[in-house]
């Protein structure tokens, strides 16, 4: 609980309201973060001076830093993945074994499948939505019902996959192991797929059947996304398998020809330099967001929500809420992740709630709002692509058919109440002393002992 020694002052959101404002009057994201980080400086007590240690401190935070470089090495395995055809294979081989008959729900699947290796659910709906549009033109299936598989998919890899930016902010942001939050997750969305395909099989079944045709793939491409999936949910750490990604990825296309070494590098390059708008927004939010903390924003924040949080329950759907809200403001998961982090992370606290679970929530939530929303750039852009194939689709028409985020919500509040997903994290209790999982105590008691001896 808050102690009476901690500053409370509404005043110092005022930051985060300029960014929001700046937001909806048309400035690009960063301007209006970079904006608002600014007039973080003026607000409350203190030199200008000291809050740029302040400021410093949040944003050199080693979670931060971490984060960062994690982005980094995600962004340049996708690159180059998909610049020595990865991408391509992995669409064409899911789309080679679906019956033409089950064409919707086969897309659903192969953008789950596509969106968790890739960790993109940009990427993933650039990929799938001109084929998919393309037979399902031919075949009289209903567009606003395929759209709506495909974004539901790649929004199910978007809030799974073990390299996807929301899972890499929420995982840093609370300081949980990626693994543990996808074993909680993934217990939640499950059910929302298997009724998602459900659904697509019996509505999503086309007027004429007719073939996709001969859709040419090398299995060897696919390995480098099953690699790091598996070697993620074993537990390696992230930045390691992020790199023997890139390297698999690099050696598969140069010994098929399809990248040559100078090639292989600026890949890299290219999708690092990619994830140039996720740096930018991490660090200048990191940074004041500490400022806002220690001016007293983020306690004045806990400190209200606390009148409507009378348990650990309350606690669970007032987070869900941050984010989602968040989220609908800047149409951003990942920032939304960011933003929300520091109050998710002391709530949990003040109300028993186990990190672990935050982490799914913040990614869970934020993912079901940034696929409903209709001015979020995954609906815009199935839209967009939609409409150079001549069908003419809005975003308000594909909510209706976004059953998977609908689902995924829902499981996501049930599991608040019945906690079924939570079977991991109950054998495996957090210690909060030494703020990890109790399997972990001793390894972090080992760790801080040889620290101490050798400081």
């Amino acid at each position: 609980m808050a102690t009476t020694n901690q500053k409370v002052n509404g005043w110092a959101l005022v930051p985060f309201v300029v960014m929001l404002v700046l937001f909806f009057c048309g400035f690009p994201i960063v301007t209006a973060t970079l904006t608002a980080a600014a007039t973080s400086f003026f607000f409350g007590k203190g030199k200008v001076s000291e809050k740029f240690t302040v400021f410093a401190r949040g944003s050199g935070d080693e979670g931060v830093l971490i984060m960062l470089m994690i982005f980094a090495l995600s962004g340049a395995f996708s690159s180059v993945a998909t610049a020595m055809g990865g991408r391509d294979a992995v669409v064409n081989l899911g789309l080679s074994l679906v019956p033409v008959h089950f064409l919707a729900a086969g897309c659903f699947v192969i953008a789950m499948v596509m969106s968790t290796a890739c960790g993109t659910s940009m990427g993933t709906i650039a990929a799938i939505t001109p084929i998919a549009v393309g037979v399902g033109q031919k075949g009289g299936l209903d567009m606003l019902v395929l759209l709506g598989a495909v974004v539901g998919g790649a929004m199910f890899g978007d809030n799974l996959s073990m390299i996807s930016d929301t899972t890499i902010a929420a995982c840093r942001g609370q300081g949980v192991e990626m693994k543990d939050k996808f074993r909680l997750n993934f217990l939640i969305a499950l059910p929302a797929a298997i009724l998602t395909i459900v659904l697509l099989c019996i509505f999503g079944r086309p007027e004429v059947i007719v073939p996709i045709g001969e859709l040419s793939y090398t299995l060897i491409k696919v390995i480098p996304y099953l690699v790091v999936l598996v070697l993620a949910l074993v537990g390696m750490d992230v930045m390691l398998v992020m790199a023997l990604g890139i390297v698999m990825a690099g050696i598969v296309g140069l010994v098929s020809g399809d990248i040559t070494i100078i090639a292989f590098a600026e890949a890299i390059w290219t999708g690092i330099t990619d994830m140039d708008q996720s740096f930018y927004l991490a660090f200048l939010i990191a940074g004041m967001a500490e400022i806002v903390k220690e001016q007293g924003g983020i306690e004045w924040l806990v400190v209200n929500m606390r009148k409507i949080m009378k348990s650990n329950k309350s606690a669970q759907l007032s987070i869900a809420a941050l984010v989602g809200l968040a989220d609908a403001a800047i149409t951003n998961n990942t920032v939304a992740i960011i933003i929300a982090n520091p109050v998710a992370k002391d709530v949990s606290r003040q109300y028993n709630i186990d990190p672990r679970r935050t982490a799914s929530l913040l990614d869970l939530f934020s993912c079901v709002v940034q696929g409903i929303i209709p001015h979020g750039g995954q609906t815009l852009l199935a839209c967009t692509l939609a409409a150079s194939y001549g069908i003419v689709a809005t975003p308000m028409e594909i909510i209706p058919y976004l059953w998977y985020c609908m689902l995924l919500g829902v499981f996501g509040i049930l599991s608040i109440f019945i906690p079924y997903a939570d079977g991991a994290a109950r054998r495996d209790p957090w210690n909060w002393e030494y703020d990890c999982a109790q399997s972990k105590v001793a390894e972090k008691k080992a760790a801080m002992e040889s620290a101490a001896a050798q400081g």
